[in-house]
């Protein structure tokens, strides 16, 4: 069990049988009577989010979750399928579980996928991911009217700013956790 105390950003929570993350905390102790934790939290599984305010004496739940290493396979429509590294079953995601993670997926790649009661409800991908451009316009000098940086396209369709050196078959670094580039990729 977690006391008011133990909670913080990223903490995953067990409230009504549902899996919460903590995205935003605040704690505030009053003149008189016990300290308040105001927490904003998503459901894990549903995306929806909620307000709440506990008092230090209250307990918490930890959400039983397990991590699993799998491996990306393909994309078929909606659904992105993966493979269990271990016992090699084949489990699937929709497009709306995925997000914008779905973007930085390339084939064989390594994924950290979230289980909650045996569902899977969740990937967390590596913190950089190399990508070759398909798109990019070409720069015209002189043209700073202020930043540095022009438009391009990545081969999974994700669009970025990156410095004006950059052309189209370029490998580029992206931070996963941002999507911003990082840096041009030797090969």
């Amino acid at each position: 069990m977690l006391s008011a105390s133990d909670l913080r950003k990223g903490l995953k929570l067990q409230i009504d049988g549902n899996p919460y993350v903590i995205i935003g905390f605040e704690f505030s102790k009053p003149g008189k009577g016990q300290a308040l934790y105001r927490c904003k939290m998503r459901n894990m599984i549903s995306g929806n989010q909620l307000v709440k305010t506990y008092r230090s004496n209250d307990k918490f739940e930890k959400a039983d979750l397990e991590e699993r290493k799998m491996q990306y396979l393909y994309n078929q429509g909606d659904e992105y399928h993966f493979m269990d590294t271990e016992n090699y079953d084949q489990i699937f995601l929709t497009s709306e579980q995925i997000g914008d993670n779905k973007y930085f997926l390339i084939d064989n790649m390594e994924v950290e996928m979230l289980f909650f009661d045996g569902q899977a409800i969740d990937i967390t991908l590596p913190i950089f991911v190399n990508l070759d451009v398909t798109k990019a316009d070409p720069w015209a000098k002189g043209d700073t009217s202020g930043n540095d940086t022009k438009p391009v396209t990545v081969e999974t369709g994700y669009e970025l700013q990156v410095p004006p050196f950059v052309e189209e078959g370029d490998k580029i670094q992206i931070d996963t956790r941002t999507g911003e580039y990082v840096t041009r990729v030797k090969e």
